[in-house]
């Protein structure tokens, strides 16, 4: 979700509840977005295209403000809701981890969850978080992905396979692509991962 940014966006720091509403149509996703503003005076919203020609809308705010702006949100963009996510108590790596922040400590072991949607990655990497004590490397969402997501979680071997296996629970099964634990990741595998995982990146060019 690169291009959607917003500075007071902190979820799982100060504030309480988060909600992402996610679309196949763009102009039910701006239907849906302007009637949640409309609703409910949640703290923050984020909306705009994703790849392959999703919409996604993502408000933060007190529980009970999230949860009515994703009530007028799904109505208003009905029938192109395609997934939706409410997180009450988000977890702090995954607020920060939306906007862009990665780990980028040395990885023991990795567990990598692949979904193939927005909302879905980010329910299961919060789910994961908060089973073990791991570290959130990296969470992709949508573009640069044909609209898939995944995440990479860091840390002992036990602790990346409990917060795997909680993390794909979290996920239907026609939506969970993959999951899979590595151990004793090697360090040229690593160092990659750390710097980024766009492979134009690592060799300095633009995907476009």
């Amino acid at each position: 979700m690169e291009d959607l940014h917003d500075d007071d966006l902190t979820p799982g720091v100060t504030v309480p509840a988060l909600g992402l509403l996610e679309f196949s149509s763009v102009a039910l996703g701006i239907r849906a977005g302007d009637a949640m503003v409309k609703r409910s005076p949640v703290r923050a919203l984020i909306a705009g295209s994703v790849q392959p020609g999703k919409f996604l809308v993502l408000v933060d705010g007190d529980v009970a403000s999230v949860e009515e702006a994703m009530t007028a949100g799904a109505e208003a963009g009905a029938p192109g809701l395609v997934d939706r996510l409410f997180l009450p108590d988000a977890h702090p790596q995954v607020g920060r981890a939306i906007v862009g922040a990665r780990h980028t400590d040395d990885i023991e072991t990795l567990g990598v969850v692949e979904t193939r949607t927005t909302a879905s990655a980010i329910r299961a990497a919060d789910a994961g978080l908060k089973e073990a004590e791991v570290n959130l490397v990296e969470l992709r969402l949508a573009n640069g992905l044909g609209g898939r997501a995944f995440m990479l979680f860091s840390g002992a071997q036990a602790d990346v396979e409990a917060a795997v296996e909680r993390a794909s629970s979290q996920v239907d099964s026609g939506i969970l692509i993959q999951a899979v634990v590595i151990p004793n990741l090697h360090g040229e595998m690593a160092d990659n991962l750390i710097a980024g995982t766009r492979f134009a990146a690592q060799l300095g060019q633009s995907e476009g």
